[in-house]
């Protein structure tokens, strides 16, 4: 929806129109809690602005427009995008700032010798509660997409006994939009800094292999594809049959008699706790060989 498009449609049918990047702006904006998520969405909306303000004033631009003058419409045009110019500018300058400041903590991290686990996936694939499961943490975990929008990290004890950092990033969706892409990108630059990857699926989802195929090409655009992975198939215990009682021993024998899961994957729950020590051996097995 091009942004003249939907100024004719607004106008022909006497309402607010929004698109889909709009739409995902407005849940980001709602669910940004720290200052940097804040600035991260406010970016991200006044960059999908700019190039919509154009029919914001065509009704003034015939008023006083003769030869050589301007009509109030386009001066008042020029004077918006002059400002928002200026607002993102600030913002980007915000931004920048947290980008180094984040530069500066990795620096330290990887000096102290901590390797950092990232968990990436789709959108309502489960992230957040796994963080929870793993680091005893209390991160809000709800049923909802892009419920966490800023990156939350904790220690994970491994169980050799050494220390881990696992850090939770935003949740990603099909045709990300660029803008935020942009917007986002301190945060997804922690995952440029993880030792490891944990991509989790939703196996539970009709669109499971769509949305896992999703997160890879994102991955790929940000030339992440080479870093080492791991894929936990999360909520097994919701694809379980209902006729028999279930143990983490029976559903993952279940599984795994139809179909062995392939190299560096695992299956688990993490609303059950299943699947989770065989996960963490696998984490630690992959950080030694990192």
């Amino acid at each position: 929806l091009t942004p003249l498009q939907q100024h004719n449609l607004e106008d022909f049918l006497k309402v607010k129109i929004i698109d889909r990047v709009a739409l995902i702006l407005d849940i980001f904006a709602k669910r940004a809690r720290t200052r940097e998520g804040q600035l991260q969405v406010e970016l991200a909306q006044h960059q999908y602005l700019l190039p919509r303000l154009a029919g914001q004033w065509s009704h003034l631009e015939r008023l006083g427009a003769g030869i050589g003058t301007r009509g109030p419409g386009e001066s008042q045009l020029e004077t918006d995008k002059r400002l928002i110019r200026q607002k993102i500018d600030r913002l980007k300058k915000h931004i920048e700032e947290i980008r180094t400041h984040r530069a500066l903590y990795r620096q330290k991290r990887e000096q102290s010798g901590i390797m950092v686990v990232s968990l990436v996936g789709y959108t309502n694939a489960g992230k957040s509660t796994l963080l929870n499961v793993l680091t005893h943490a209390d991160v809000i975990a709800r049923d909802e997409p892009f419920s966490t929008l800023d990156p939350t990290t904790r220690r994970l004890a491994l169980p050799d006994g050494t220390m881990a950092l696992l850090s939770d990033t935003v949740g990603f969706i099909r045709k990300l939009p660029p803008a935020i892409v942009t917007a986002f990108r301190a945060t997804l630059e922690e995952m440029e800094g993880a030792s490891l990857l944990i991509h989790v699926v939703d196996l539970s989802s009709p669109e499971a292999a769509e949305q896992s195929q999703t997160v890879e090409d994102i991955l790929a655009n940000l030339n992440l594809s080479d870093k080492p992975r791991i894929t936990a198939l999360n909520k097994i215990d919701v694809l379980l049959p209902n006729d028999r009682h279930w143990d983490e021993a029976s559903a993952l024998d279940y599984f795994s008699s139809q179909q062995a899961p392939a190299e560096n994957t695992v299956l688990i729950s993490s609303t059950r706790k299943w699947g989770l020590s065989r996960l963490l051996a696998l984490v630690m097995e992959k950080l030694k060989t990192t």
